[in-house]
């Protein structure tokens, strides 16, 4: 699945401004302003001309280290162009972490702007260019070269065009490799599950660092549609865009989306979409979007996989309770168990993911290895499908905790918390205990109005109707929410925290 488009190809952007160049490219919605797809292609050739005098070619690597901005849609464009590999970089990060990432990677250069000059001068020895006018030495300016004139290399569908980190919420995070082919193919699946229209604008409010930010400005300039970027999400100001720039589709993850809601949101008559993302979405914020009319698609996605797996539209949600929806065109899951055998509908085993969307393997090649098999590549994920194909994602298989030499999947027992009335979610771990090995401890998060009625003898009584002895919770703690990673995911290692300071002992 290749979107039609034959191989070796241009960039997509140079392909897309000779086929609709008075087309709108992207605005931005912080300073008002917009480009057609003629004027943003003359840009990036003017950004490209500069950054080959720091990196050209496959063999080069350019780390980008900004936030969400239109200079670094106009970066990646030009290492596009250039056949160049791009590493994006969390800003989010420690400078020991980035080091450790620009070391393994081995960047040959990293674009960084003001916000991020003085970490980018901790990470690396590497060239080091700034989109904006830098303060530091060390730090030069990566100015375009007006009226320059680049000629597009001519890309395979399994170069090797990003290098994204997973976000390590099992481990070290493993850099993975993702071609052009990887991205086209997650944009034309992606396409056949939501649609796309002439007319279509994708609200890029996330960090483009992440695959959920990316994802649009790839997919946009495939289209041939507009992408709006704005730097950073505010409830009220999110909400202006959306209203003022007619968004017909954004990519949120559950948090952000349930802060829209809080804030009073109702969305605009012109909005087709709203794509969940990054950490599972609860049946209350799904719940709270029927009823304020947001159309939320809860999606299963990795950075492997250069986004969604599956995508459930807002009639399966409401059917179906839970459910993340049917893979995607050209996506093939597989459910087995720990000895490899296939597992029938209904039976919970590890998902494992094949298709063109699917990376051809990590940085690592030990890593690779061990992720692959004749089925695919081995998500780590738990669930299950049933018989129409619909999956269900219920916690990673590395969660799994062992109690009394019983295994118990945190996913099965955070499904019995969030179905108490008075709970909007939970976080299942497991914690050290010395009869038992590990005893199953969970982290609550109560309904609005509901804490004083949270009552740990009645969260016992539910999970006695649901659950067997050994999987009831035996720890339990409440928080105002939960805390996450920044993609969005779980953060275990601080749930494990708060528990062990401030949770409840209730194996008595």
């Amino acid at each position: 699945m290749t979107g039609g488009l034959e191989w070796p190809t241009r960039d997509l952007l140079a392909g897309r401004a000779s086929t609709t160049p008075d087309a709108t490219a992207l605005v931005d919605a912080d300073g008002d302003r917009s480009w057609t797809y003629r004027a943003f292609d003359r840009r990036v050739d003017a950004v490209a001309a500069r950054l080959e005098t720091v990196v050209s070619g496959p063999d080069d690597r350019l780390g980008v280290l900004m936030g969400t901005r239109v200079a670094f849609a106009e970066v990646y464009f030009a290492a596009m162009r250039l056949g160049v590999t791009i590493v994006p970089l969390n800003v989010r990060e420690t400078a020991a972490e980035l080091a450790s990432k620009a070391d393994r990677t081995a960047v040959d250069a990293v674009v960084c702007e003001a916000a991020t000059e003085e970490l980018a001068l901790e990470v690396t020895d590497a060239p080091i260019r700034s989109v904006d006018a830098p303060d530091r030495d060390g730090v030069d300016p990566l100015e375009p070269i007006d009226g320059a004139s680049v000629t597009p290399v001519a890309l395979e569908r399994d170069d090797t065009h990003l290098l994204m980190f997973t976000s390590g919420t099992s481990g070290e995070p493993k850099a993975v490799r993702l071609t052009v082919g990887n991205l086209v193919a997650s944009a034309t699946a992606s396409a056949f599950r939501l649609g796309v229209l002439p007319a279509d604008r994708w609200l890029c409010c996330l960090p483009m660092y992440h695959m959920g930010g990316l994802a649009p400005i790839v997919r946009s300039t495939l289209y041939g549609t507009t992408a709006v970027i704005q730097r950073e999400f505010d409830p009220r100001d999110t909400a202006r865009v959306v209203d003022e720039y007619d968004i017909t589709g954004v990519s949120l993850v559950p948090t952000i989306c349930k802060r829209l809601l809080e804030a009073g949101w109702e969305p605009p008559e012109s909005l087709r979409f709203v794509l969940l993302g990054g950490a599972p979405a609860s049946r209350e914020l799904l719940e709270r979007c029927r009823e304020r009319g947001v159309p939320a698609h809860p999606t299963y996605g990795m950075t492997e996989t250069a986004s969604q797996i599956a995508t459930a539209t807002p009639a399966e949600t409401a059917a179906h309770e839970g459910t993340v929806g049917k893979p995607l065109s050209g996506t093939d899951v597989t459910v087995v168990d720990e000895d490899g055998t296939v597992l029938g509908p209904g039976e919970q085993g590890e998902l494992v993911v094949s298709g063109p969307t699917v990376t051809p393997g990590y940085l690592d090649a030990a890593e690779t290895a061990a992720a692959f098999d004749d089925h695919g590549l081995h998500t780590g994920d738990v669930g299950y499908r049933d018989a129409d194909g619909r999956l269900w994602v219920l916690n990673r298989r590395s969660d799994r905790i062992v109690t009394g030499g019983e295994n118990v999947d945190p996913g099965e027992v955070v499904a019995a918390l969030r179905s108490h009335p008075a709970v909007e979610d939970a976080a299942v771990v497991g914690l050290s205990d010395p009869e038992w090995g590990e005893r199953v401890a969970a982290l609550v998060v109560p309904e609005a109005g509901a804490a004083a009625s949270l009552e740990p003898a009645s969260l016992l009584a539910h999970c006695d109707e649901r659950l067997a002895g050994f999987k009831r919770p035996k720890t339990v703690g409440v928080a105002d929410s939960l805390p996450r990673t920044a993609s969005g995911t779980v953060d275990r290692e601080a749930v494990r925290e708060r528990l062990l300071t401030d949770g409840t002992d209730l194996s008595g």
